[in-house]
C-alpha cells in the first residue's frame, strides 16, 4: 500500500510538523518513508507545504503530480493544489479562512472546524494534531500509537509535558469526521 499526501497552509499553523510527525510515525511502523517540504522564506505567515509519502515498498520518486490524499487549510492552497487530488481521494480543509469551499464532484471532500475545535479545547496550539487526528480517522495510514512515540522524536524534551495534549487533540479530530 502506498499513499501520497500533501499538507498545505500558512507557515506557523504547524503544517511542516505534522509532515514531519506523519513520517517518522511511518518509519516506526517500519514504512518506506519520504519527506519533502517546501516553504518561502517567511518563517510564519507565508505558504508552506510537506510532501509524505508512505508505503510498504520502494518509493521511486518525491516528486508528485496528483495525491491521494491532499490537506489545505488556508484559502491559497486550496486554490492551487484543489485539483491535484487524484480521482477518488481525499481533500481535507479547515473551514477556518476558506471562502471558496471546493467545487469537485469526483473526490471526497471533507470539511473539518479543526479551529473551531482548538477552542473548545482552549489550546490552539493543538490545531495541526486535530488536523492530523482528521487525517488518520479517513486513512489509517499510521497508528495513533506512532504518532504520540513520533511526537517524543520529535519534539524537544522540554515540550514532552504536551504530549497528552496533543494525544487528546488527535483523537478530537478523528471525533471530527462522521
Amino acid at each position: 500500500m502506498k499513499t501520497e499526501i500533501i499538507i498545505a497552509g500558512f507557515g506557523g499553523q504547524g503544517v511542516l510538523s505534522m509532515g514531519k510527525i506523519l513520517a517518522y510515525s511511518g518509519l516506526m511502523e517500519d514504512k518506506e518513508v519520504t519527506w519533502m517540504p517546501s516553504y518561502g522564506p517567511e518563517q510564519r505567515g507565508g505558504t508552506a507545504n510537506v510532501t509524505v509519502i508512505l508505503s510498504d515498498e520502494r518509493i521511486s520518486s518525491p516528486i508528485l503530480n496528483s495525491y491521494d490524499m491532499v490537506v489545505v487549510l488556508n484559502q491559497q492552497s486550496l486554490d492551487k493544489f484543489q485539483s491535484k487530488v487524484k480521482p477518488g481521494g481525499i481533500l481535507i480543509y479547515d473551514n477556518y479562512g476558506i471562502h471558496t469551499p471546493p467545487t469537485r464532484t469526483d473526490i471526497k471532500v471533507y470539511c473539518i472546524e479543526a479551529m473551531n475545535a482548538t477552542f473548545e479545547l482552549g489550546n490552539n496550539k493543538a490545531f495541526n494534531m486535530i488536523v492530523l487526528g482528521a487525517m488518520l480517522k479517513l486513512n489509517s495510514i499510521v497508528t495513533i500509537e506512532s504518532v504520540v512515540k513520533a511526537l517524543k522524536k520529535t519534539l524537544p524534551e522540554r515540550h514532552h509535558h504536551m504530549i497528552p495534549m496533543n494525544e487528546e487533540a488527535l483523537r478530537k479530530g478523528m471525533s471530527l469526521i462522521k
